[in-house]
């Protein structure tokens, strides 16, 4: 029996970039937008590609996250890839999935490598980040909160850096001023799930820290020049918020 794939994309004005993220993929069975009541011509974008649009509303919410389950949910194919409107899907990608999921060893989920823009040209290959993107549609639910990855009922697995262009392109190439705005927004976020943690000033220093390491000597963002120590930085920054910000709301919580 043949097997399905549908195509999940959330967006909310996200004209800039839909139309060369839906070409990459077009030609698989089913492509599902799941759009959170743009103003500008996504959905009109969306329907002249065929597309199945649903709607989510807006709200107050900051990310995509909170919609992630219910997009995933209104596909029909067995098989689920998550795409962002800001994604490019290799054709390489897409042979691989549709080979992968008619071998008997495979997983539920699969981790799918992506390669990012900064600063004008992409990152070196060690700062290709893993994104939980393809998995089985029943029974996966995304948390809505920032920055998670899907609940797989079953196994998953990564798809090996080894194979060729086998990923995900990310398009968007912020400034920092963008990044100063959406990151404000992304850790605001975080502090909802991470309310449980009893952090300190250990963990203003420590978490950082550790973020910048990472990022730039383990993920080699030093071989980026200039443009990996800002990555690297920018990274640290994001940790510091996210602790500071919740120090900040138990202080004024307890007063």
């Amino acid at each position: 029996m043949e097997q399905q794939i549908s195509v999940v994309i959330n967006t909310y004005n996200a004209e800039r970039h839909l139309k060369t993220c839906l070409e990459a993929v077009k030609d698989f069975d089913e492509i599902v937008v799941c759009d959170m009541e743009s103003t500008d011509h996504t959905v009109e974008i969306a329907n002249s590609y065929g597309c199945k649009v649903v709607t989510f509303p807006k709200a107050n919410h900051k990310s995509a996250e909170p919609a992630r389950t219910f997009a995933i949910q209104s596909a029909t194919s067995k098989w689920v890839l998550v795409v962002d409107a800001d994604e490019i899907v290799t054709p390489e990608l897409k042979q691989y999935l549709y080979r992968r999921i008619l071998e008997t060893d495979c997983p539920e989920g699969l981790y799918i490598p992506r390669r990012n823009k900064f600063f004008g040209d992409w990152v070196h290959s060690r700062s290709i980040d893993y994104q939980l993107r393809f998995f089985i549609r029943e029974g996966t639910v995304w948390p809505p909160y920032v920055h998670t990855f899907p609940t797989v009922n079953g196994r998953v697995e990564k798809i090996p850096t080894s194979n060729t262009n086998v990923l995900m392109e990310h398009l968007e190439d912020e400034t920092v001023s963008q990044w100063v705005v959406k990151v404000n927004q992304y850790t605001d976020n975080e502090v909802e799930k991470r309310m449980s943690k009893n952090y300190g000033v250990g963990a203003l220093l420590w978490r950082p820290l550790w973020r910048f390491f990472k990022k730039y000597v383990m993920d080699g963002a030093y071989r980026d020049g200039r443009r990996g120590l800002i990555r690297a930085q920018m990274a640290a920054v994001y940790q510091f918020m996210i602790v500071a910000k919740v120090i900040e709301r138990k202080i004024r919580a307890a007063k």
